[in-house]
């Protein structure tokens, strides 16, 4: 089986990606899922004009710590000057493990400016960005694509040869066009026409909300890794039972009430240190309690107050209320009584120069 471009630490027979996604692939959601065996992890896209222009936010974007290596920092845009410029300051600053191209992304305001799955309407645009990127980087280089622009350009094989003979290392296939969105299914079969077409290594993507998926998916199509985006919202428990799953092992039911709302309250609290402004961290942080609450009974009102709190302590009460009236109720088959929901054992503060440290919780 094809190697990868960068060392996996364990050499796993088939790693598991963490997928890059805006407003979602933070560090702190980075750190929970490598604990939660998670493989590799990729930065959210990250605007390649940003990063040359010297924008704060973007720079905002691109923080990492070692302890998250191997990581990549995924880049869009449509200028291969540009990502090429962008691809040598990130590579001099912040020395990731890979280089990732972004030609998937299918929302409209990346797409308006050519960026993303916009890319794929033009293969010869994809050839001269690769290239580009490839110049600029000692670091592999690695393309993330979809299927086509819409059905009238869908070829994954042709568009996963321009990216090989153009010097990317590894491609991942998410099987729907940008038409499709994320609606219908994930032809899976077009990973494995890829897997058969490349002589790199070829990581699928799509439809891994479960982790008998992760293994379907592998025997299915014969792909390299596996990368897991929509399934992990909520659920960064899906990593070990992907990896239950792929070793032949039983796979493990999701948590209970209460140690869902622990990891939900260490993830919530990791997002506050991260983020200089402790009120902003709740705020974007609302779009994660409405995950780690899906499915669960009442549900719905819950989430109407987890939506108007404004820190930590509060969306802490909200939980520990729900708790103590939903008592005996465990959602993973066991039963707990009501008490306080636990402090994470480790938070990170991040200083000035966004290099994070550890510290003490309740700080």
């Amino acid at each position: 089986m094809n190697a990868l471009p960068f060392p996996v630490p364990g050499e796993p027979d088939t790693p598991l990606f963490l997928a890059p996604q805006a407003g979602v692939s933070e560090s702190p959601f980075r750190r929970l899922c490598r604990s939660f065996g998670a493989d590799v992890v990729l930065t959210e896209f990250v605007s390649a004009e940003g990063i040359v222009r010297g924008s704060g936010r973007t720079a905002s974007y691109l923080r990492f710590d070692e302890a998250e290596r191997p990581i990549g920092v995924q880049i869009f845009g449509a200028d291969p000057a540009t990502m090429g410029e962008a691809a040598a300051l990130v590579t001099e600053t912040y020395a990731p493990d890979f280089v990732d191209i972004n030609f998937g992304c299918p929302v409209k305001k990346v797409v308006k400016r050519n960026g993303g799955s916009g890319c794929l309407r033009d293969l010869k645009l994809v050839d001269g960005i690769i290239r580009a990127v490839d110049r600029a980087t000692p670091l592999p280089v690695t393309a993330k694509i979809r299927s086509g622009f819409d059905e009238a350009t869908r070829d994954p094989v042709a568009i996963g040869r321009v990216c090989q003979d153009a010097g990317a290392r590894l491609v991942t296939l998410h099987p729907r066009t940008r038409a499709d969105m994320y609606s219908g299914q994930a032809r899976w079969e077009e990973i494995a026409a890829l897997v058969r077409a490349l002589e790199i290594p070829v990581i699928g993507n799509g439809d891994v909300r479960f982790g008998q998926d992760a293994r379907a998916m592998r025997e299915r199509t014969g792909c390299r890794g596996i990368m897991i985006a929509r399934g992990s919202h909520g659920a960064p428990w899906l990593f070990h039972q992907s990896r239950a799953a792929l070793d032949g092992e039983p796979v493990p039911g999701g948590p209970g009430l209460r140690t869902r709302f622990e990891i939900c309250i260490r993830h919530a609290a990791n997002a506050v240190a991260f983020e200089p402004d402790p009120e902003k961290a709740v705020r974007e942080f609302r779009k994660h309690l409405g995950w780690y609450t899906k499915g669960i009974p009442d549900s719905r009102r819950l989430r109407q107050r987890l939506f108007r709190v404004r820190d930590l302590q509060e969306v802490r009460e909200v939980l520990e209320g729900y708790l103590d009236g939903h008592a005996g109720q465990d959602g993973g088959g066991g039963t707990r009584g009501p008490g306080v929901l636990r402090t994470p054992r480790t938070l990170y503060r991040y200083d000035g120069a966004g290099e994070p440290t550890v510290a003490t919780p309740g700080r």
